[in-house]
């Protein structure tokens, strides 16, 4: 019980230490300064752990920052605000912004502020009239981060980091390629680099991750599922018809389960752990049980219109810019009704053209990073695939590192790496923010939140379909 006491008090005098350190810019209330940044809105002031203040915002963005003084759109933001002097983390997922006060990791190593930016075109974050081809490209969205760090260093003028995850980390690292100056460090995680699009390492590597046992289960159970797809079919008509599922983009609901089963090997590695390799069933278990584990893989439904519509602006960008992985299907070539439908172009509606694909964005940057890149630190997971191309250091990388979890899937992080490693890399970007290599002990015992829930959830971790 003495002990129990003891931690409490260490807690309650961290808090009140850290609310002190909030207040300690004289009478600046955040609130206020938020007020003073033009285009920027308070849509509503949220509930938030001791020590912090949440904000859900709008900032107004240029439809085309090529235009500044043309068409606009309001384009979403949180703000987890803890100190005006503290360390400041640009974060963004590459999809929806989330209206909960999570940190992601590098936040919670420097414990600082949080500005948490939608990415454009994911909605309600898109302009109108849209117009997809000029619109909505890499740089664009580079653009949109940089006016939005522009704008809040007025408010916080000490060190900057980037991060995200997956589409997130591409999203942190094409920032930090377009607007290298604008941050001291960036932290992308589990971020693919598919330079030339046609050579694919993806499939080799789905050949050989893992253990064979495994693989050759998951083969099999796809295989089965293909031969009773009328029985599958059935079930996914049944959910269909539940949650209102339509197919249009896709073409069918037959389509649609076909195209997940395929991924479902990928979907496996990429989020399941290892130990999950004893849950797949064996051929000719009975249907219910198959259908169950595919929805804890990858729902045979995952291509219905409801479930696409939200990621339509990722899926246009895969097919035009960032390029994708080749569809791993050979051992199921003869069970396919619709062989080569596995690419992103199937998942973009109709109504949306798409234009030639952009041989020359990706490998811009990958040269960036190789010949210029400064203060970039790389987190994978060795057996996610969307590290099979990974971005790599050269001789122009400057303060750079990489490092890879061991048996990592797509949430790897740094806390799963190895200790000295993960030491390193906390030091590094310790040291990037302008803080000694260790928290302080008060930092350290206000770590977590108990009883505030998902606030120690790091949107890093969030699964998404494919990336």
């Amino acid at each position: 019980m003495r002990r129990l006491l003891t931690v409490l008090s260490t807690v309650l005098i961290s808090a009140a230490a850290l609310v002190g350190v909030a207040g300690a810019a004289g009478d600046r209330d955040i609130k206020a300064e938020l007020a003073k940044v033009p285009g920027l809105t308070v849509v509503s002031e949220d509930p938030a752990p001791a020590g912090f203040r949440f904000f859900e915002l709008t900032l107004t963005q240029p439809a085309d920052h090529r235009n500044p003084h043309g068409p606009s759109f309001e384009q979403r933001f949180t703000l987890l605000h803890r100190d005006f002097s503290a360390p400041t983390v640009a974060f963004t997922s590459g999809y929806n912004v989330s209206t909960a006060p999570n940190r992601s990791e590098p936040t919670k190593i420097v414990d600082g502020n949080q500005l948490s930016m939608e990415y454009r075109y994911f909605t309600p974050s898109r302009p109108e009239p849209a117009d997809w081809s000029r619109q909505l490209t890499i740089w664009q969205a580079a653009a949109d981060e940089h006016a939005a760090v522009q704008a809040f260093k007025r408010i916080y003028p000490g060190k900057w980091l980037a991060t995200g995850g997956s589409k997130g980390g591409m999203t942190a690292t094409y920032f930090r390629r377009f607007f290298p100056g604008d941050v001291d460090g960036t932290i992308p995680y589990v971020a693919p680099n598919d330079v030339i699009d046609p050579l694919d390492r993806y499939n080799d590597f789905l050949a050989h991750v893992g253990d064979p046992a495994c693989r050759a289960s998951l083969k099999a159970i796809q295989r089965d599922a293909l031969k009773r797809r009328d029985e599958l079919g059935e079930l996914a008509k049944a959910d269909a018809a539940k949650n209102g599922y339509t197919f249009s983009i896709v073409g069918s609901v037959d389509k649609s389960l076909e195209i997940s089963v395929i991924d479902s090997y990928f979907a496996f590695w990429q989020y399941q752990p290892a130990s999950a390799c004893a849950s797949v069933p064996k051929p000719g278990a009975p249907a219910a049980a198959v259908w169950s584990w595919f929805e804890q893989v990858e729902s045979l439904n995952t291509y219905s219109d409801q479930q696409l519509e939200p990621y339509i602006p990722y899926y246009y960008q895969a097919a035009v810019q960032l390029g994708s992985p080749e569809a791993y299907d050979s051992y199921l070539r003869d069970l396919l009704r619709y062989p080569g439908a596995d690419a992103p172009a199937t998942f973009v509606p109709a109504s949306v053209k798409l234009p030639r694909f952009d041989y020359l964005a990706m490998p811009d940057v990958d040269f960036w990073v190789k010949t210029q890149g400064k203060q970039l630190l790389f987190v994978y997971g060795s057996n996610d695939p969307w590290g099979a191309e990974p971005f790599e250091l050269g001789f122009g990388s400057k303060d750079s590192y990489r490092y890879f979890v061991p048996g990592g899937n797509h949430g790897s992080n740094i806390a799963q790496l190895p200790a000295t490693q993960a030491a390193e890399a906390t030091a590094t970007i310790r040291r990037w923010a302008g803080l000694p290599a260790q928290p302080p002990p008060t930092a350290r015992a206000f770590a977590g939140f108990p009883g505030f829930p998902g606030f120690d959830a790091d949107p890093l971790t969030a699964e998404r379909p494919r990336l």
